[in-house]
C-alpha cells in the first residue's frame, strides 16, 4: 500500500538508529556493514521486518561500540554533521567495515539531505550501499554519482497493495544500472509466479547478467510463514529462463539472531 509522506529537511534527518552489523541479504551476504536506519516509508509492505522506521520518532539511536548493542539515545532530526560525526565514531578502526548501509524505511524520501550527507561520506573514502524499494526513479538520479552500490527491492502486487510498480521499477534500474546494482524480490506464500516472471523479464531487457535475489520473507505477525520449498525452485526455474545470476537467499541475519 502506497503513503502520503512529507518532504524532509536539507540539513537535518529523521533517523531511527545507527549500528554495526553483518549484511543478511543478497550478493554481499556476510559482510560487515554500518547501517544507517533513516525514517519514513512511500509504502507498507505486509512482510516489513521494520516497522518502527516506518514512523518519525523524536528519538533514535546509536551503537557507542560496534557490534555491543550499547545504544545511546540523541533527539530527532539529526543535524548532518552529527551524523557525519556518529559514523567516523563507528567505524574505528576504518578496516573493519566493507561499506555504511543507507537503508530505512526508504532512504530516498531525505534526498536533500542525502545530496549533502553521502558527499561527506565519499570525502572519508568510505563506500555507500543503497537499500531502497526502488520506486523514486526522480530522486536516485540526484545522488546516484554518490553511491557504490544498489540493492533494490522489486515489490510485487502481491505482496505490496496490489499495485504493479514495473514501470517504476525499470526507470529505477535504468539509473541505478550506471553504477554496481543488484536486484531482490521478496517472497510470501502469496506470490504468483507471473509475477516472479514479469520481474525478471524487465531485469533481463537491461542486462541479463544482473543479479536477481530471490528472497522468502521472514514471518511477521501478517506472514504467517515462508513460501514452500516447491515453489521457490519453480520460482527460481522461471526467473532463471531470463536471467543468468538467480540465487534464492533469505535473510540469514535473522536466522543468526542479528539485528
Amino acid at each position: 500500500m502506497e503513503k502520503e509522506f512529507i518532504t524532509m529537511s536539507s540539513t537535518d534527518a529523521q533517523l531511527c538508529e545507527i549500528f554495526t552489523s553483518i549484511q543478511g541479504e543478497g550478493v554481499y551476504l556476510g559482510e560487515r556493514q554500518v547501517f544507517i536506519r533513516f525514517a519514513g516509508c512511500n509504502l507498507s509492505c505486509g512482510y516489513c521486518d521494520s516497522s518502527e522506521s516506518l514512523v518519525l520518532s523524536p528519538e533514535y539511536k546509536v551503537e557507542q561500540t560496534p557490534g555491543k548493542h550499547d545504544f545511546k539515545v540523541f533527539k530527532n532530526p539529526a543535524p548532518l554533521q552529527d551524523l557525519v560525526s556518529h559514523v567516523a565514531n563507528i567505524t574505528k578502526p576504518s578496516y573493519f567495515a566493507h561499506s555504511v548501509s543507507i537503508t530505512g524505511g526508504e532512504p530516498l524520501l531525505q534526498i536533500d539531505f542525502l545530496k549533502a550527507f553521502l558527499p561527506e561520506l565519499k570525502k572519508n573514502k568510505q563506500k555507500v550501499y543503497l537499500e531502497t524499494n526502488g520506486t523514486l526513479p526522480q530522486y536516485l538520479e540526484e545522488i546516484i554519482g554518490s553511491v557504490d552500490i544498489t540493492s533494490m527491492d522489486i515489490k510485487l502486487p502481491s505482496s505490496s497493495g496490489g499495485t504493479s510498480r514495473i514501470k517504476e521499477h525499470r526507470a529505477f534500474l535504468e539509473i541505478a544500472y550506471t553504477k554496481e546494482v543488484f536486484v531482490k524480490v521478496v517472497v510470501t506464500p502469496n506470490t504468483l509466479i507471473k509475477e516472479i516472471e514479469e520481474a525478471a523479464r524487465m531485469v533481463s531487457e537491461i542486462d541479463a547478467e544482473i543479479p536477481f535475489i530471490i528472497q522468502p520473507a521472514t514471518p511477521t505477525k501478517r506472514i504467517k510463514h515462508r513460501p514452500g520449498a516447491q515453489d521457490l525452485l519453480a520460482w527460481q526455474t522461471m526467473a532463471r529462463k531470463h536471467l543468468n545470476k538467480v540465487k534464492v537467499i533469505p535473510q540469514v541475519h535473522k536466522i543468526m539472531g542479528l539485528i
